[in-house]
């Protein structure tokens, strides 16, 4: 039975009410921190500092993301110690992620908002790489301060880190599977007509063995240490950067070199220095609208929604060598976050799928029995009710991290040099050598480049001779007093037998 239009004006309060709650939407993460970026790239780090740190106040003074970005942004304009603070208020957050994953995993996986709102709607608990970096992060700014133990501890969290998403994305994985089964879900990227699927098809994607684990939290670690004697733990770290990134003759040297490094650094007075070189933004997670075929009573029900997808940093810098006085250091590309931002993508995809296909069948049910029960002019209203409750894709992420990270490492004696980044950038930048170990690190755009503070630890050795062959001369008195002695003996057993009687 068809209900009377009498009814829909005290239907439209209710539609209207959906449409109003569905267009009040927040502005993109992407819109808030858009203008921080270009004014760090133009060589204006804190006055792109200043710029979220406006934004984090109030409600958002304990914003996960926003702490992110601004610890990033600091750690760029030098400023260590404040970083670490913006990093220690995003980083109790993940430790509540954390908690909550191992204790009750479901609550996680359950966020039943983002089944009528979107994924928007989520509380945003940082991408997995994000949640392994922060702790990288805060080891690096540790090394710049010259604590060399605390950044092992968070180096040691790190793992820690890694072992909990592990478990965590295996048990997600597991869900995930049989809610689409139970539902009969069995959409695949292939599907997303107008979705640029390549991108998450890429050989460098499928190359990832995950989605969080990266070779420069493990070289450093490995670096680390080796700086603090403990050969042990050094070349498991080293071991794992070489699988996630295998190939790469500075990473393999990491490990071989291990054993000698000492000895050569006590022979030759150097210094055994490590330049990490991070380049760009890390690409932008942008909304890209999806229709989906839903299957009802009167038919099929076209019906939009949001997916995101990866848009790289183009004008992030790739640099293959390095000049440090006149000698010339290979890179190797140890960290890409576009990948990263990609797989991370691609790993969460199903998820989002699922989601959004709930959502059809949901709402396509809402216009279908609108139109039926209620005409033309509720199933209208109906319609732009629906379209109003989906927002755009989730388009956070960190984007202050670096698009690419290169490291490149070399003995070189102390003393003070030009540095020249390969043919990229016409900057030269003056370092002062000295110690046992360095890490330099250095920030890139394409206009412009932060040096950040060495960090430098022991004290170099001076420079040992070879030990010089004995001199023949010397050696004669040794076999003079040999030869003499042993003409003594013969003469005192000698004259032993002549006073002994003889024998009958």
């Amino acid at each position: 039975m068809r209900l009377s239009t009498a009814f829909i004006p005290a239907l439209t309060p209710i539609i209207a009410a959906l449409v109003l709650a569905g267009c009040v939407t927040s502005p993109t993460h992407d819109s808030k921190v858009a203008s921080s970026l270009t004014t760090a790239k133009e060589g204006r780090i804190e006055d792109a500092i200043a710029q979220v740190e406006a934004q984090t106040t109030g409600n958002n003074k304990n914003d996960l993301l926003l702490n992110l970005e601004k610890g990033e942004l600091m750690r760029v304009g030098n400023r260590y110690q404040d970083s670490l603070a913006a990093f220690a208020v995003a980083d109790i957050k993940v430790k509540e992620w954390e908690e909550t994953a191992k204790s009750n995993p479901a609550k996680l996986m359950g966020q039943v908002g983002a089944l009528i709102m979107g994924d928007n709607s989520r509380d945003y608990e940082g991408q997995d790489y994000e949640k392994v970096m922060l702790t990288t992060r805060m080891a690096m700014n540790r090394l710049n301060l010259g604590d060399l133990d605390t950044a092992r501890v968070d180096i040691k969290r790190t793992h820690e880190r890694e072992a909990v998403i592990a478990e965590f994305r295996a048990k997600e994985t597991a869900d995930a599977e049989k809610e689409a089964k139970e539902k009969g879900v069995t959409s695949t990227s292939k599907e997303l007509n107008g979705y640029p699927v390549e991108t998450l098809n890429d050989p460098e994607v499928l190359k990832l063995k995950n989605g969080y684990q990266n070779a420069l939290s493990h070289y450093l670690a490995g670096f680390v240490y080796e700086a603090l004697n403990e050969p042990g733990l050094a070349a498991p770290g080293y071991r794992k950067a070489n699988e996630l990134r295998p190939d790469l003759p500075v990473l393999e040297d990491g490990l071989k070199g291990l054993d000698q490094r000492t000895s050569y650094r006590r022979k030759k007075g150097v210094t055994d220095v490590l330049f990490v070189i991070e380049a760009g933004n890390s690409p932008a997670r942008l909304s890209q609208k999806i229709a989906f075929p839903v299957p009802t009573t009167r038919g099929l029900v076209t019906v939009s929604f949001a997916f995101p997808a990866i848009y790289p940093d183009k004008d992030a810098p790739v640099i293959n060598t390095i000049k440090v006085g006149d000698q010339v250091l290979q890179t190797a590309l140890v960290t890409d976050f576009n990948v990263m931002a990609r797989k991370a993508l691609k790993d969460e995809l199903p998820g989002i799928q699922l989601r959004a296909a709930t959502r059809a069948i949901a709402k396509a049910l809402v216009q279908d029995q609108v139109n039926k029960n209620l005409g033309p002019l509720a199933g209208l209203a109906a319609n732009l009710a629906v379209a109003a409750t989906e927002s755009p894709a989730d388009d956070r992420m960190w984007r202050s991290l670096p698009e690419r990270v290169f490291v490149a490492r070399a003995f070189i004696p102390p003393g003070d040099y030009d540095v020249n980044f390969g043919n990229y950038s016409s900057e030269i930048k003056r370092i002062s050598v000295d110690g046992r170990y360095m890490v330099i690190p250095v920030r890139m755009y394409s206009n412009k480049t932060y040096l950040g503070s060495a960090a430098k630890f022991g004290t170099v050795a001076l420079a040992q001779a070879e030990p010089a062959p004995a001199a023949t001369p010397a050696s004669k008195p040794v076999v003079k007093k040999a030869a003499a002695k042993k003409k003594a003996d013969a003469a005192a057993t000698t004259s032993a037998t002549t006073a002994a009687p003889a024998k009958q």
